[in-house]
């Protein structure tokens, strides 16, 4: 077993890791045209920025997600159960207090995240595989207070639990995101067919983005509350994984979503609206046959942003926000476990202009996060997983 606590990371500094052109291969469903110019495929940005590259803390058991304490310092999970703090220099040390989680297949000890008022709440949201009893499980979030010490949690909450639990050790979605007084988590619809069909079921909380209030109630106006029978956590529906969630600058939430062989979706979430799985993708399934209809559009079901086939495999994504990379204010920072990476996307108009890579095909990357410094923070999805700073290069 890891000790709790480690012996403080050695900066490693790699060989810069320079963004060029990279091989997008050829799609796998070539005959589901865009829906418009620029939903696919933007132009390769070649900036020739480089970027330093060193290793915060190592030894990390598939971590999940991370978030910036303003104090310094970082909260990391680690997929296995574990809820940790990691020092500035790289130092960990294991947290108590967690939920029981259940660590099989994609379960576990998934998102972390701060709510706004932490510097005087010391209150966290976690989400995590909830077991159900009978190897049955469900994507659930809870809030807690941080020990000032960084040892405990205490208070735990349960405040969401997907309905109904599954079978099925796949596809939780589950990331959190505090957005003033209320909460977005978004889950997933567990990949197995035909229970992918919940989906599009608003009964129930399998592919959704769920809207709450901070502390768990519901809101009177979401768009299906008090609809005969309909689940009132419910703001969207029509999802497949989503494993990616931010504010963007003007407020509003996006998401990233994986899709089946292809079909990665970029969502702008708009209130009580069908971004259409398991009846319409980008994508096909992996034994190469249609999804439902076969076609990518359908009356009644929003277009995605911008997609990708081949995939990404897309984790969390951020707005960036700080000092270190002026030219990237505003854009998305979305890490990639297949074929790996960080992907950076120009926005204009509130579209995808453009489209640039780095350490492509190099590290699964989980979860993306922005310093206090501005530098940026990936979390690299392995069994000896760590925490790579990313700063500019020395000219």
């Amino acid at each position: 077993m890891r000790p709790t606590l480690l012996p403080a990371a050695i900066a490693l500094v790699a060989a810069p890791a320079f963004a060029g052109t990279w091989d997008e291969g050829e799609r796998n469903a070539p005959g589901l045209a865009p829906a418009f110019e620029g939903q696919t495929r933007a132009p390769q940005v070649q900036t020739g920025m480089d970027l330093a590259v060193e290793t915060l803390a190592g030894g990390l058991d598939h971590p999940w997600g991370i978030a910036v304490l303003p104090e310094g310092g970082y909260l990391v999970t680690e997929r296995s159960g574990r809820l940790n703090h990691v020092g500035e220099t790289g130092e960990v040390r294991e947290i108590a207090g967690v939920p029981e989680v259940h660590a099989e297949k994609q379960g576990g000890l998934l998102d972390v995240a701060l709510a706004e008022d932490f510097a005087t709440s010391r209150t966290i949201y976690l989400t995590y595989a909830k077991p159900m009893g009978e190897g049955l499980s469900a994507t659930a979030a809870a809030r807690a207070t941080l020990a000032e010490d960084m040892t405990t949690l205490t208070d735990l909450t349960e405040i969401f639990v997907q309905n109904p639990s599954s079978p099925s050790p796949m596809h939780y979605g589950s990331r959190i995101v505090p957005d003033g007084d209320q909460l977005w988590i978004t889950t997933g619809e567990h990949s197995a067919a035909p229970a992918r069909e919940n989906a599009q079921d608003v009964t129930k909380t399998w592919g959704k983005v769920v809207r709450l209030m901070a502390d768990g109630s519901v809101p009177a106006d979401n768009p299906f509350a008090g609809q005969g029978g309909a689940a009132d956590q419910v703001w969207t529906l029509g999802h497949r994984n989503i494993q990616g969630a931010a504010l963007a600058p003007d407020g509003a939430l996006w998401t990233l979503e994986h899709g089946p062989m292809g079909g990665d979706e970029l969502n702008r979430i708009e209130r009580g609206a069908n971004y259409g799985w398991p009846e319409v993708s980008y994508g096909l399934n992996y034994d190469g046959t249609p999804v439902g209809t076969g076609e990518a559009h359908g009356e009644g079901f929003a277009e995605p942003v911008y997609f990708w086939d081949p995939v990404i495999a897309p984790g969390g994504f951020l707005f960036y926000k700080g000092a270190m990379f002026p030219d990237w204010q505003g854009d998305i920072l979305a890490a990639s476990l297949t074929p790996g990476g960080l992907v950076r996307l120009e926005l204009e108009g509130g579209r995808v202009a453009g489209e640039e890579r780095f350490l492509y095909g190099e590290r699964r990357i989980r979860d993306v996060a922005v310093d206090r410094e501005g530098a940026v923070l990936l979390l690299v999805d392995d069994a000896e997983g760590a925490i790579l700073r990313l700063t500019p290069a020395a000219e």
